[in-house]
């Protein structure tokens, strides 16, 4: 059976120079109160996603998958919506506080800032 919203490889930042590209070439940054995101044009007909998120922040195992979980099926949501951007999402803040409804909410409202700015 095949999903209406994909998210396979095509749709990832998979490698560092990836990576790289979006943090020196950043044309817009969003931010919320826990996490921040960096985006760039890339050349694809979709968007992709990356998300870096490291220990110092989010220091346990589990806190990082749930983050990682949540911003990927709300990315796969949403994607439709979002033009040919490479997205890269980091936690700027601890999110131990927050819980799955609270975490979502923040990162849908990262990817409402981006469909609307790139309105015409």
């Amino acid at each position: 059976m095949k999903s209406t919203y994909p998210f396979g490889k095509a749709h990832r930042l998979l490698i560092p120079a990836q990576f790289r590209q979006v943090f020196d070439n950043t044309e817009r940054k969003l931010h919320a109160t826990h996490l921040m995101a960096f985006i760039t044009t890339n050349e694809l007909p979709h968007a992709r996603l990356g998300l870096a998120i490291t220990k110092k922040k989010v220091p346990t195992a589990v806190g990082r998958n749930r983050l990682k979980r949540q911003a990927r099926e709300a990315f796969r949501l949403k994607l439709a919506t979002l033009a040919n951007k490479d997205i890269v999402i980091i936690a700027k803040r601890p999110i131990t506080g927050l819980d799955n409804a609270q975490l979502r909410t923040e990162i849908e409202q990262l990817l409402a800032k981006l469909t609307k700015t790139d309105l015409p």
